[in-house]
């Protein structure tokens, strides 16, 4: 099969980074769905993988999480997906990625794709859609609220028109009471904010104090922050509402989490491969999420996160979405598409 890898770590300029290559096809397992990939998406992961992570001794690692294909042969203790099935999904940490034509996936994180979109938009949502979901309901606790009701509480979505928080823009707006709060620096980005639903837009570039003082916030319940979390957790200190809540996905170099005793605010760290991981007890609850996700979309409450698709899926492409996700000014996500 066609897939693309790499050897050992370079920078994205070098041709070397990624590669055009030929491997043996796999073989799913008893639990396994082998599907036959149609889209995939680059997210901030990929990059950091690649830049940093040396393959085995003389073999090639394949990168990619989220994709898009037809389920091409099940395992022999699959129950829940047939061939011919259209699944999206966002794969693990620790297997083959998705970077190939044909690729191996536990049926229990897979879900039908959503029917009212194509391969590309749908392959924009999945990392994007568990993380934000893990945050907003697993890490955070928020709780639900089908209607929308006001809460009277607030989030703070640090980094709002990033991959994660364009999907965690709309899932509170749609499936809680909070009064959402989006960060951007650029017109552009705030636009993309106010466009999934933020109800305020501040600008992280400024002291976030001051931002939400001009809205009227004195301090908020919860901050998702989403980047650049270590520049700005002073200021986090000051913002969130004693008995608050701070989730983060990034890698801050240092992280002192004494200053948040005096509020006893909650720290969370969410990393969505942690369930496919360790084989969690729920890990099938990423599935059951995935499948609650295309739900929405397809009843026109979400939408993709996709803003560019470079083309077909090689390594010159893929090159490409890599050093686009490396600017760190990317809006939504970026897609490939077919081989």
């Amino acid at each position: 099969m066609k897939a693309i890898g790499y050897q050992r770590p370079l920078p994205i300029t070098d041709a070397a980074a990624l590669q055009d290559l030929e491997l043996p096809d796999p073989q799913p397992g008893a639990r396994d769905l082998l599907v036959r990939v149609q889209a995939v998406s680059v997210n901030p992961v990929d990059v950091k993988v690649r830049a940093a992570m040396p393959p085995e001794a003389g073999q090639a690692k394949v990168l990619g999480w989220d994709a898009v294909g037809t389920v091409h042969a099940v395992g022999a203790e699959v129950r829940a997906f047939k061939p011919g099935d259209r699944v999206y999904y966002a794969g693990s940490f620790i297997r083959p990625g998705t970077n190939a034509q044909l690729h191996v996936v536990d049926e229990r994180i897979v879900a039908r794709a959503p029917a009212t979109l194509s391969d590309a938009q749908a392959a924009a949502l999945p990392l994007t859609s568990i993380t934000a979901w893990e945050i907003l309901f697993d890490r955070l606790r928020v709780p639900r609220s089908e209607g929308g009701e006001a809460s009277g509480q607030s989030l703070l979505v640090v980094g709002g028109a990033g991959g994660v928080g364009s999907v965690l823009i709309q899932l509170a707006r749609q499936l809680t009471g909070l009064r959402v709060i989006a960060t951007a620096s650029r017109p552009e980005t705030r636009q993309w904010c106010l466009d999934l639903g933020a109800h305020d837009v501040i600008d992280h570039s400024r002291p976030l104090a001051a931002e939400l003082a001009a809205l009227g916030v004195p301090a908020v319940d919860y901050v998702a922050s989403l980047t650049q979390t270590q520049q700005h957790m002073p200021q986090y200190l000051e913002c969130i509402k004693p008995q608050g809540a701070l989730a983060l996905i990034d890698d801050p170099a240092a992280l002192d989490a004494l200053p948040l005793k005096r509020k006893s605010i909650s720290l969370h760290w969410e990393m969505m491969f942690t369930r496919s991981m360790f084989g969690t007890p729920d890990m099938a609850r990423q599935g059951e999420l995935l499948a609650e996700v295309a739900a929405l979309v397809d009843a026109g409450r979400l939408r993709s996160t996709l803003t560019e698709q470079v083309g077909p899926i090689n390594a010159a492409n893929l090159r490409r979405a890599h050093a686009l996700v490396e600017t760190g000014r990317s809006i939504g996500k970026v897609v490939l598409a077919g081989f």
